[in-house]
């Protein structure tokens, strides 16, 4: 048996090149760690059904033959491996671009560089393999959570050529956003200081839009950090920066939404930008420098309701395939092959009282227990979702129960079902080309 594993509190270079050396070794079952940083958690509460791994708990230890190791080089670091160290009919592969280190490897891949997702990156361009764009985003996070968005002194040029073979694969800087922290310093924070001197306030078309212009000189990292701190003193529902640089001939504008029908992402694609409900910004090159009049181009489609968003009933799944309380669970396991779906909403005389998943076999120890009704093993559930709800909201609740499907509702009866793949794939079509 094949496993590759990381370290304990894992973050997203860990992850990323856990889940990139399973396209190295097709035959290695990704192991997580139990202890994982929370934005990571996060970026697995919505992407659990796409990357399949296994906890420590579920590996049979004898059965292991070949251990990878990825982005640590400490026995002490790994999650439940330590038994394995004194094995000597042990294989281990070892990829890290840290120093020191005490396993003893087989085979070592370490030529520090920036991240350990690096070294992948590169073994899979000269493969020649094929990424998904949500792939390409992940290993991104991890290259760029590792070296500070290509700026810490142990950023190499690998690193960075690697972020421009994933860009070419539709790594979306959009979704790397909301899942990485980003750097506050002097900079941003004069800005900030500016932008709240004497901001425009304005209500439109029911919302509360906050306004700023500050004048830049050359280029300013994470403005998008600086207008999310306005947007929460302001505390309005959308809010908006103009940054121009006379000098430079350039004009860029970055939106932020807390309001789920507000999409920016939507309006700034209208003016040749880009980004997703909460987020959006678009920059063009220009010697007009009029916040007054980008101010009020971005009220009219506001108030024109050209940044509509999308509901959760124009993306849900439907009809529902649902199972009564008293569906014995060799009949659901018989529904789930051939539906091809990974869970159901439990029904109890039409309304919905839980949910079942393929995960919750995992509850079954006996032969038997195959004819115990579904109700002995659902997850309890009154999480669901008013369809005229968006995907964001859905997203949240995925995120905060842990789930991966909610039942969609309308007047009190279930009309459909939103799954982590529908709000995957509604962000991921977000992505301009």
């Amino acid at each position: 048996m094949q496993i590759v594993t990381t370290h304990k509190g894992t973050d997203f270079d860990a992850l990323a090149s856990l889940i990139a050396a399973t396209m190295i070794y097709p035959d290695a079952v990704p192991v997580l760690p139990k202890s994982v940083n929370a934005n990571v958690r996060a970026f697995m509460a919505i992407h659990k059904d796409l990357f399949k791994v296994l906890h420590p708990k579920e590996i049979n230890l004898d059965e292991v033959t070949h251990l990878i190791v990825v982005d640590t080089n400490s026995w002490k670091r790994l999650d439940g491996f330590s038994p394995l160290k004194d094995r000597d009919d042990l294989t281990i592969h070892l990829w890290d671009h840290h120093d020191g280190g005490d396993i003893k490897a087989d085979q070592v891949r370490n030529d520090g560089l920036g991240s350990t997702v690096t070294h992948f990156i590169l073994e899979l361009e000269a493969r020649r393999m094929v990424l998904t764009p949500i792939l390409a985003t992940l290993f991104l996070i991890g290259i760029y959570e590792d070296t500070g968005s290509l700026s810490y002194p142990s950023t190499r040029p690998e690193d960075a050529r690697a972020v421009a073979w994933l860009l070419d694969r539709k790594a979306d800087l959009n979704v790397l956003g909301g899942f990485l922290k980003q750097v506050y310093g002097e900079k941003q924070k004069s800005v900030l200081f500016e932008m709240m001197k004497n901001p425009d306030r304005r209500k439109v078309n029911g919302y509360t839009l906050s306004f700023a212009s500050v004048p830049i000189e050359g280029h300013v990292a994470n403005l998008s950090v600086v207008v999310n701190m306005f947007l929460d003193l302001e505390n309005s529902d959308g809010a908006f920066g103009v940054f121009y640089d006379e000098e430079g001939n350039k004009c860029m504008i970055i939106g932020r939404s807390k309001v789920e029908s507000l999409d920016v992402g939507k309006l700034m694609r209208t003016l040749g930008g880009g980004g997703h409900p909460g987020a959006g910004a678009t920059q063009f090159k220009s010697d007009f420098h009029n916040p007054d009049a980008v101010f009020t181009m971005i009220c009219n489609l506001v108030e024109n309701d050209q940044v509509a968003s999308v509901q959760l009933g124009d993306i849900m799944s439907f009809p529902v395939v649902s199972v009564e309380t008293t569906t014995l669970m060799e009949e659901l396991g018989a529904l789930l092959r051939e539906r091809g779906c990974t869970g159901v909403p439990v029904t109890d005389h039409g309304k919905v009282v839980g949910v079942i998943s393929r995960r919750d076999f995992k509850k079954i120890r006996k032969e038997t227990q195959m004819k115990s009704p579904v109700k002995a093993y659902m997850t309890p559930s009154v999480v669901q979702i008013e369809s005229e709800k968006s995907p964001l909201e859905a997203a949240r609740l995925m995120i905060k129960h842990d789930i991966g499907r909610v039942p969609v509702v309308q007047n009190g009866e279930m009309i459909g079902i939103v799954t982590r793949t529908d709000v995957m794939r509604y962000y991921y079509d977000l992505i301009p080309d």
